[in-house]
């Protein structure tokens, strides 16, 4: 009985040293933290609780996502302080750079090429005023018709500070020498953009910056509702000069031109991690590498949080919708990330 006893226990000590490396494998992040951030832009959470969600099915505790600004992500994401995001927006987020650059990195990309920017006014006033491009906005009439407060300056729904496209509306403010003309709105985004999405719907010409995946171009439909503008000519931030040519782009639907020469590059949204936390976590670094999120999704999921179903909650069900739905292509991602880590 006593060598039946001792027997068993070996093989079931054989057993579990066995399973050990499986269990490993299958959850390559048990017992690891992962600090997570995620941007100030509401549109970005949806896919930002996607990863969230993978990064716990490979076995991490996920801490948060944090919301921050642009830079203080950017200097924490280089202390180390956060491990990632993936709410990168290149090249605009170029001239944070610096703050980060040989401390931490862009790996892989959530949507490559699909995110512009530009600046729309409502198709009515367009057709009313003959608006082309932002050099209208120099006109005395037009300046009047969209002077929403009373100062005399054509009221545009712009970013709020520490954004990336604040500096370059800014930027173009001066370049294009509309001072005088454009008083550009800098509260809080959403707040404005609803403020502006009401005034359209009371009739009233509205001038507004916005940017793809948003839930304002299923609310303002291009085409539709509203047109994209043009700049007078490119004119960008030293540090994007050399993408000039990404800031003319052919067949943007609800253009006034074709091409249309929105004066923004078009950008690819990408996480950004910490050097050292990559690589320690070769599984979360090639789940990175690994998945994207069709913008479509992104686009659905905006318009729904625009509709209301916007809470933590909602979001958290949203992520996990999407992902049920597309289990096929998760798991491969998550068996992709498994062997990485063996």
């Amino acid at each position: 009985m006593l060598r039946l006893a001792r027997t068993l226990t070996a093989v079931s000590l054989a057993a579990l040293v066995a399973a050990s490396p499986v269990i490993a494998q299958d959850n390559p992040g048990e017992g690891k933290t992962i600090n997570m951030a995620q941007a100030t832009w509401d549109t970005g959470w949806f896919h930002a609780q996607i990863y969230k969600q993978l990064f716990e099915e490979l076995g991490y505790t996920v801490e948060g996502p944090t919301t921050l600004d642009n830079p203080p992500f950017y200097q924490a994401v280089a202390q180390g302080d956060v491990d990632l995001w993936v709410n990168g927006w290149f090249p605009l987020h170029n001239t944070y750079q610096p703050a980060f650059e040989g401390q931490a990195e862009i790996i892989g990309a959530v949507a490559k090429g699909g995110a512009l920017e530009g600046y729309l006014v409502d198709k009515a006033s367009v057709e009313e005023f003959g608006i082309k491009t932002l050099e209208d906005f120099k006109r005395p009439e037009v300046q009047e018709a969209f002077d929403r407060n009373g100062d005399g300056k054509a009221d545009l729904v712009a970013c709020p500070p520490g954004w990336g496209c604040e500096i370059n509306i800014e930027h173009h403010m001066d370049a294009y020498g509309l001072r005088d003309h454009i008083n550009p709105i800098k509260a809080a985004y959403s707040a404005s953009m609803a403020d502006a999405v009401a005034a359209y719907e009371a009739g009233e010409p509205i001038l507004f910056y916005t940017w793809t995946p948003n839930w304002t171009v299923n609310a303002l439909v291009p085409g539709e509702d509203v047109m994209w503008i043009e700049v007078p000519e490119v004119n960008l931030p030293e540090e994007l000069a050399d993408l000039a040519d990404a800031a003319v782009l052919p067949g943007v639907e609800g253009c006034v031109a074709d091409p249309c020469t929105l004066g923004f590059p078009a950008n690819d949204i990408v996480p950004v991690a910490n050097s050292a936390f990559l690589q320690d976590n070769p599984a979360a670094a090639k789940l990175l590498e690994s998945a994207s999120i069709p913008l479509p999704a992104i686009f659905e999921q905006n318009a729904l949080m625009n509709e209301g179903a916007g809470s933590t909650e909602d979001i958290q069900q949203q992520a996990a919708d999407w992902i049920a739905e597309n289990r096929d292509l998760v798991d491969g991602w998550l068996e992709a990330a498994r062997a990485a880590q063996s």
